[in-house]
């Protein structure tokens, strides 16, 4: 039988619901299961809460002394996982239905990677800080398989993502990106390179754990940094949307005009991000301001 190795960084969320769903779905996977959770230097208050999963069977929970990182943490649970398979979860990540783990047993043969993909209630937030990361995720994130399909290494995330556990440690994700972001967009660039097949799903996870906008736009940020850093170490990134359009705008010599021209209406867009109706168009200039300046 094959088993499969269940690997959640844990950071500031009380993990035990996630837990206890996939302990009752266990039986479908058709193997023997493990859990593994990593507590990345989380609040006291948390800890507290998920160090009861130390005593469930089958449930193996841990604790950092200090945060790590969204890179390391995963490579020091796949290091720790036996199984053939991993399936990598982010700890804000809820079950839709009864059948999760069901339906990545029935596809697990058809390639060493498997991206179920992420979904989002339907229904906005009552609270305005939450609307923004919101309406991102319904609107950037939450696609089917056969839209991830056309593109699968750059639609690749590392939530929700069922690989063979020697194909992940090999080829490993990159600790010298600490910031938050990018990480699966280095990794869905070395599968592609190596040539490993990629299988979208319709097998979303719910994204429960929305940020308020100030920390979402921090985490863009950061994200646009990475972004920068791996495209002027190693090349990596030039095919997305917003690096592509940064170095069009270089080459025709716009750049400056274009930095200089957002940067006075700056404040009315983060006012815009922050309010209830928050503008995805607005959220992207202001990606792209970032990254000019990070191109200068």
């Amino acid at each position: 039988m094959t088993g499969l190795s269940v690997l959640i960084p844990v950071f500031n969320y009380d993990v035990r619901p996630l837990v206890r769903a996939l302990l009752a779905q266990a039986p479908d996977w058709g193997g023997p299961l493990e859990i593994h959770c990593l507590d990345d230097g989380s609040h006291e208050e948390f800890r507290v809460k998920n160090r009861e999963l130390a005593q469930v069977p089958g449930v193996l929970y841990r604790e950092l002394g200090c945060n790590v990182g969204r890179a390391a943490i995963r490579n020091q649970l796949a290091a720790a996982a036996r199984y053939k398979w991993l399936l990598l979860l982010d700890n804000d990540s809820r079950l839709p239905d009864t059948q999760f783990l069901a339906r990545y047993a029935a596809a697990r043969e058809q390639a060493p990677v498997l991206s179920g993909g992420t979904t989002y209630e339907m229904a906005p937030p009552p609270e305005t800080a939450l609307r923004l990361r919101w309406l991102y995720g319904r609107h950037r994130e939450a696609r089917p398989a056969a839209v991830r399909q056309q593109a699968p290494h750059g639609q690749l995330t590392l939530n929700n993502l069922l690989i063979q556990a020697e194909l992940f440690r090999r080829l490993g994700l990159d600790e010298n990106l600490t910031r938050y972001g990018h990480e699966d967009t280095k990794f869905g660039w070395y599968l592609r390179r190596a040539g490993v097949k990629v299988l979208h799903l319709d097998n979303p996870v719910l994204h429960d754990g929305l940020e308020p906008a100030p920390i979402f736009l921090q985490k863009t940020h950061d994200a646009v940094r990475n972004l920068v850093q791996l495209y002027q170490a190693e090349g990596l990134g030039a095919d997305t949307k917003l690096l592509r359009a940064a170095l069009r705008l270089k080459r025709w010599g716009l750049s400056e005009a274009v930095r200089t021209a957002f940067g006075l209406r700056r404040e009315q867009v983060r006012r815009n991000l922050l309010s209830n109706r928050p503008s995805l168009r607005q959220l992207d200039a202001l990606k792209l301001y970032w990254l000019l300046n990070e191109l200068r």
